[in-house]
């Protein structure tokens, strides 16, 4: 008769076993960065109350560091006037409990640090939103804010209700969608160029920091080819770039430019997008999207064509990253037309 083997492969045991110790650390994890959260709302709200009964600034820096150094004595690290300061302020902008536990829902308290000071509601909303889908390290984080990515994505030029809904459809049914994903300008600065570049060496830049340049792109982004053919009438077309997008479920074309915008390319691009959709879009996938990067947009001639409200972008890069104020300057007047048209609808 013979005889069943039922030694289990240490591997396999092994693996199975590490897969629950994971599984259990990461719940572990997850319970105490909630609770710590709710910790410090908590710490927050009772130092601010009674910070409140006194009308002097100076009573509430000396119950502070009083209460900082006692704490700090008995419980160690995490108790710095610094960090408890930090709590009040986020009390202050969350002071509803139900608002914490929704909004800010698996960021750590170094996340919610960092998006603190940002004093427009929506703004700090999609930061966390975005934070939270994207699973930005607080770096990244720190990164995105100081390259203005709210005011560079085209959600912020919409009406603050249609920014409320698109930001609660992402959290709530991880819906993704055109106004969340691209940008204008796109800041490549990671690139390294010279002063003087040609198509090709941005090209091969960004091929050389791909990983980089999909950062920048957004999650979801998957690179497809450089230099797509594509056959026309005998004819042979070359497609810069060409990426997939996971959320968007559609192809997304990239033609690289290294001057300003010209009605030409959305010819160009109409071809191109025409073609990707006639032999290579799957009927479950969407129709793809085809992004003009330029050194400069020609904002009459894209708003004459029709661009931006089509499958085509047409979006600025930018090799070096300006001064905050700069950028600032140029992302406030885009916003400032955007909402002026919107009136004017």
């Amino acid at each position: 008769m013979k005889k069943t083997n039922t030694f289990v492969s240490k591997n396999y045991l092994f693996d199975e076993v590490s897969k629950l110790i994971e599984s259990a650390r990461s719940k572990i994890a997850y319970t105490i960065n909630q609770e710590m959260v709710l910790l410090y709302w908590n710490i927050g709200k009772i130092i601010k109350e009674n910070i409140i009964q006194s009308d002097r600034a100076e009573y509430g820096k000396q119950l502070i560091q009083t209460l900082s150094q006692q704490l700090t004595e008995k419980y160690g690290k995490g108790f710095s006037a610094q960090n408890l300061w930090y709590m009040v302020q986020f009390y202050e902008t969350y002071p509803i409990l139900q608002s914490v536990l929704g909004e800010l829902e698996g960021l750590s308290w170094t996340h919610i640090i960092t998006i603190l000071p940002i004093k427009d509601p929506l703004k700090r909303q999609f930061y966390a939103v975005l934070c939270q889908k994207e699973r930005w390290s607080t770096r990244t984080l720190q990164d995105r804010i100081k390259s203005m990515l709210y005011e560079r994505t085209a959600l912020s030029k919409l009406p603050e209700k249609t920014i409320e809904l698109q930001l609660k459809e992402l959290k709530e049914k991880d819906k993704m969608t055109p106004e969340l994903v691209f940008r204008d300008p796109y800041v490549l600065d990671f690139l390294e160029l010279s002063d003087s570049f040609t198509e090709k060496d941005l090209e091969n830049a960004i091929l050389q920091a791909l990983e980089k340049f999909i950062l920048e792109l957004g999650r979801d982004f998957y690179f497809v080819a450089r230099q797509k053919r594509i056959t026309v009438d005998d004819i042979d077309y070359y497609i810069d770039l060409v990426f997939y997008h996971r959320k968007l479920k559609c192809f997304v074309l990239i033609d690289l430019k290294l001057d300003k915008f010209r009605a030409e390319y959305k010819g160009q691009m109409e071809l191109y997008l025409r073609y990707i959709e006639k032999y290579e879009t799957e009927n479950d996938e969407n129709p793809p999207i085809g992004i003009i990067l330029c050194t400069e947009k020609s904002k009459e001639q894209v708003e004459l064509l029709f661009l931006n409200n089509e499958q085509i972008k047409v979006s600025e890069y930018l090799t070096k990253l300006p001064s905050k104020e700069i950028l600032a300057e140029k992302l406030h007047k885009a916003v400032l037309i955007a909402h002026s048209k919107i009136k004017s609808h």
